[in-house]
C-alpha cells in the first residue's frame, strides 16, 4: 500500500538540490530553483495529473509553473528603459525641479517645459504606453513582463512614468475608456490620452463619507430621460491631476441606484471638465507637497452637471465592477513603481553610509546601519517576489483569481517602501529630511499609498475574508 504524504514541512531552497517535496493530505508539492528562475509546483499524489501549479493556487486553477526569469525580449526592454533613465531622466531631474520653482508663481499646476522634451525622447526610443497589454495601443507586454519596467520607472517617479505615458491616473482611465467607452468617446478622449496630449482625473473619493467602503459613495448620477442626459451631483476630492490645464476629462463614480443590490448601485461616467457646473475648488497637499507638476489633487464640486447619456461608461449600475477592474492593474502598477522608489532610496543610503564617519568609523561599519542595509535588501526582495507572483496570476487566472495576492502586495509593498525610505532618511541625518535629496518626496508618495486605491486595513480585511472562506465548514 502506498504511503500517504507526510505533513507539510516547508521548502528549503538550497543550491544543488533538485525537487524539494512539500506535502499535504492530498498533494505533494515541489520547488525548484534555477538561476533567477523560481518555480513552485504541486504534484497531485494520485498521479492523475502531473501538471505543476502554484501551491497557493491549489483549488483555484491548474497552471503549469511560475517562472520569473526575464525573457530575452524583456531583458531588451529593461536595457532600453535603464538607458533612458541613465541618459535622459536622471540627468534631467535638477532641470525639472528648477523649472517647477521658476513657474510656481505663474503656472503652479502646469507641466515644466522639459517634460515635453522627455516625452519626445521616450517616443523616439519606442518607450510609450508600455503598460497597455495589447499591441493595438501598447507594447503587447503581459503584467509580468511590464513589472520590471515599471519598477525602473519608479526610481524617478515624478519624471519617468509620465515621460513614457505610463502615469496614474491616466493609465487606469485609458484602460476603462478602451474597454467601456463608446467609439465616439474613445475618439474624443482615449486617442489624445494615448497620444499624451491631454491628461485626465479619476473622481471617486469623497470628503463627507468613508470612501474606503465604496458603498458609502454619495455623489448622485441620475438619468433625465426627458433630455436623455446624465446629471452628476456631489463633491469629490483627491481627484489627482485635475488642477492641470492639460487635464480635460474626469472619470466619475457615483450612486445611480440607492436601493439596488450591494454591488449594483453605482455607475461610472466621463465628465469633460469644461462642462457647466464643474467647479474645481482647491488642491489638497500630500504631507505638504502640492504635487504641482503632477496637476495636484483636486477637490471638485459637481453641481448638477449634465452630460449626454452616451458618456456612461459600461452598463448602468455596473460602476462598482468597472472600478474594481480599473483598480486591479492600478494597484499592481503602484506596487511595481514603489519597489523602484525603495531601490533608489537604498542606493542613496548605501552610498551615504560609505562616505560619512561618526565615532571613529564609517557609518557602514556601525552594526545598526548594517542591520538597516540587510533588512532593506531582505524586504525589497520579498516584496518583489510577491509582486511578480501577483502579476503572473493576473496574466494566467485573471484579476479575480489574483485577488488575494493583489490585496497582499497593496499592504506589503507600501509598508516595505516606507520602512526602507525612512531608514535611508535616517542614514542621511539632516540631509535626509531636506529638499537636497529625493528622499522626503519619495517618502510622502510611499506613505500616501498606504491609503490610495484602498487603505491597508481594507485590503487586510478582504484578504482575511477570502482566506477564511477556504476553511469554513459548509454550515458556516
Amino acid at each position: 500500500m502506498e504511503a500517504s504524504p507526510s505533513p507539510v514541512y516547508g521548502a528549503r531552497l538550497l543550491s544543488g538540490f533538485g525537487l524539494i517535496p512539500i506535502a499535504s493530505s492530498n498533494l505533494a508539492a515541489s520547488a525548484k530553483v534555477k538561476g533567477p528562475h523560481l518555480r513552485l509546483g504541486a504534484l497531485h499524489a494520485s498521479g492523475a495529473s502531473a501538471g505543476l501549479t502554484c501551491i497557493r493556487c491549489v483549488g483555484r486553477s491548474t497552471l503549469s509553473f511560475m517562472d520569473f526569469g526575464y525573457s530575452p525580449t524583456v531583458e531588451q526592454w529593461r536595457e532600453r528603459v535603464q538607458a533612458f533613465l541613465d541618459e535622459v531622466i536622471v540627468p534631467s531631474e535638477r532641470t525639472f525641479h528648477d523649472e517647477v520653482r521658476a513657474q510656481a508663481a505663474t503656472n503652479p499646476w502646469g507641466r515644466p517645459p522639459i517634460m515635453a522634451e522627455l516625452k519626445a525622447q521616450a517616443r523616439e526610443r519606442g518607450l510609450w504606453n508600455l503598460f497597455l497589454p495589447g499591441t493595438e495601443h501598447g507594447a503587447g507586454l503581459t503584467n509580468l513582463e511590464y513589472a520590471p519596467l515599471a519598477e525602473l520607472s519608479g526610481r524617478s517617479p515624478m519624471l519617468a512614468p509620465e515621460a513614457m505615458n505610463c502615469a496614474a491616473p491616466d493609465t487606469g482611465n485609458m484602460e476603462v475608456l478602451a474597454h467601456f467607452a463608446t467609439p465616439a468617446l474613445q475618439e474624443r478622449w482615449l486617442k489624445p490620452l494615448l497620444d499624451g496630449t491631454i491628461r485626465s482625473a479619476y473622481s471617486m473619493t469623497e470628503p463627507e463619507v468613508a470612501s474606503s467602503d465604496a458603498n458609502n459613495i454619495a455623489t448622485r448620477i441620475e438619468l433625465d430621460e426627458s433630455s436623455d442626459e446624465l446629471v452628476v451631483t456631489g463633491r469629490k476630492w483627491w481627484s489627482s491631476g485635475a488642477m492641470a490645464p492639460e487635464c480635460k476629462v474626469s472619470v466619475v463614480m457615483g450612486l445611480s441606484a440607492p436601493l439596488g443590490e450591494r454591488h449594483r448601485r453605482h455607475s461610472m461616467v466621463a465628465v469633460p471638465l469644461d462642462t457647466p457646473g464643474v467647479h474645481v475648488v482647491r488642491s489638497t497637499h500630500v504631507l505638504g507637497y502640492a504635487d504641482g507638476p503632477h496637476g495636484g489633487h483636486a477637490e471638485i464640486l459637481y453641481d448638477a452637471v449634465r452630460v449626454p447619456r452616451d458618456h456612461l461608461l459600461g452598463e448602468w449600475n455596473r460602476g462598482f465592477v468597472i472600478g474594481q477592474a480599473r483598480l486591479g492593474p492600478g494597484r499592481i502598477h503602484h506596487c511595481m513603481r514603489l519597489i523602484g522608489m525603495a531601490e533608489r532610496a537604498y542606493d542613496l543610503m548605501c552610498v551615504r553610509v560609505q562616505e560619512r564617519v561618526a565615532f571613529g568609523k564609517p557609518l557602514a561599519a556601525q552594526g545598526v546601519v548594517q542591520e538597516w542595509i540587510a533588512q532593506s535588501r531582505i524586504r525589497i526582495e520579498q516584496a518583489r517576489l510577491l509582486v511578480l507572483k501577483a502579476a503572473w496570476l493576473m496574466d494566467t487566472v485573471g484579476n479575480r483569481g489574483a485577488a488575494v495576492e493583489i490585496s497582499a502586495i497593496k499592504v506589503a509593498v507600501p509598508e516595505m517602501a516606507t520602512w526602507v525610505i525612512d531608514r535611508a532618511m535616517q542614514a542621511h541625518g539632516g540631509l535626509g529630511v531636506c529638499q537636497d535629496t529625493p528622499l522626503p518626496e519619495l517618502y510622502a508618495q510611499a506613505r500616501m499609498l498606504h491609503l490610495a486605491d484602498g487603505p491597508d486595513e481594507v485590503h487586510k480585511m478582504a484578504l482575511a475574508r477570502r482566506e477564511l472562506k477556504r476553511y469554513a465548514s459548509p454550515q458556516t
